[in-house]
């Protein structure tokens, strides 16, 4: 059935219910409504929300509702609440039950036997030891390689085990050991689903790698339009700039350039130019050495985060001086400062760059 939504007008509040499916009652001629939940983070009042869904349901389709919660969150391994009470005056007014499914409480051992590929998916998130772990990511496969499944509902379970199982160095040799054991015609099924990891795993890393390389492009060509702006006003403004100072401009960064297209029109010669570049590089010098004083020699690419800083951010930077006791937390100033240059120019991430 189609997800359930239920909006809470008082508090303006949006609820979705995860799954929910209607089945016949075997024998008779009746249905009921199977209600599932999924809880990937520990939540308080879990149990209020339980109630709250099978309220609505049941108010919805006039149908008994089988209400199941499944926990899939590593931790705390307590067992969650299954019950959901209202008192009033030491009186019980409403007792509400509903089945748990906690899987950081169950074994992976006892679903290795049925051929179920709910269970192969979910055995990566069942109790395991840290030894254990590569062990339940080649009986996982093992499992799945028995099952006869289209390759749609494949990919989903075995992405779903590769995303929640994943293992180290070490321990990927060790899996690579393994599969290479098992017999021929199961280790060709297991090398299927690994080799459809991979080629996930190398689709992903080369969108995000155009992503990011169409991002770095707008960046450097906003970059070179403000300089080319930049030197086409300097060059009304006070005529030919030498090449000298061309390239000093040259190395400005985004806020840099900013700021000098903001103050060239006060320019009354090249001498003003000179004068504005030299007290920025005497402000970035002057604010290094009294960061150096404070917090003693900083790490090299510091000095490369600072010459990309703008005088309005050096200015902030001097504020903020007081504040910043180690070279840690002068790095994530200088990360967050620099940030927002990309910000301004990011692409639009719900567009393809295909």
């Amino acid at each position: 059935m189609d997800k359930e939504v239920f909006t809470d007008v008082l508090e303006g509040d949006r609820y979705e219910a995860d799954l929910l499916a209607k089945a016949r009652i075997r024998g008779q001629d009746a249905f009921i409504l199977i209600h599932l939940e999924h809880q990937a983070q520990p939540q308080a009042n879990f149990d209020r929300r339980m109630f709250r869904y099978f309220a609505r349901l049941y108010e919805n389709h006039g149908l008994t509702v089988y209400p199941i919660a499944l926990f899939s969150f590593p931790s705390p391994s307590k067992a969650q609440p299954a019950i959901h009470r209202v008192v009033a005056a030491q009186k019980l007014i409403l007792e509400f039950h509903y089945d748990v499914i906690q899987l950081n409480r169950l074994n992976w051992r006892d679903f290795l036997e049925p051929h179920n590929p709910v269970a192969a998916a979910l055995m990566s998130r069942m109790k395991i030891p840290e030894a254990e772990r590569l062990r339940v990511k080649v009986e996982c496969l093992r499992l799945m390689a028995t099952l006869r499944l289209n390759p749609a509902k494949m990919r989903l379970i075995s992405g779903f085990v590769d995303t929640y199982l994943k293992l180290n160095p070490q321990e990927t040799q060790l899996f690579q050991a393994e599969v290479d054991s098992m017999e021929p015609r199961q280790r060709e099924a297991v090398m299927q689903i690994v080799t459809s990891w991979l080629e996930e795993g190398l689709q992903q890393g080369l969108q995000q790698g155009l992503q990011q390389g169409l991002q770095q492009g707008l960046q450097q060509g906003l970059q070179q339009g403000q300089r080319d702006l930049v030197l086409r006003l300097l060059g009304r403004r006070l005529g030919t700039v030498s090449s000298e100072v061309q390239a000093q401009i040259d190395g400005l960064s985004h806020w840099q350039l900013e700021e000098l297209g903001e103050a060239l029109f006060e320019f009354r010669s090249v001498e003003s130019l000179m004068d504005w570049l030299d007290g920025l590089r005497n402000e970035q010098a002057l604010l290094c050495a009294q960061l150096i004083e404070i917090l003693g020699p900083l790490p090299p690419d510091v000095g490369m985060q600072l010459g990309r800083l703008g005088r309005s951010q050096l200015s902030q930077l001097f504020q903020s001086i007081p504040d910043l006791s180690t070279s840690e937390q002068l790095q994530a100033w200088l990360q967050d400062a620099l940030a927002l240059q990309s910000v301004q120019v990011t692409p639009d991430s719900s567009v393809d760059p295909t």
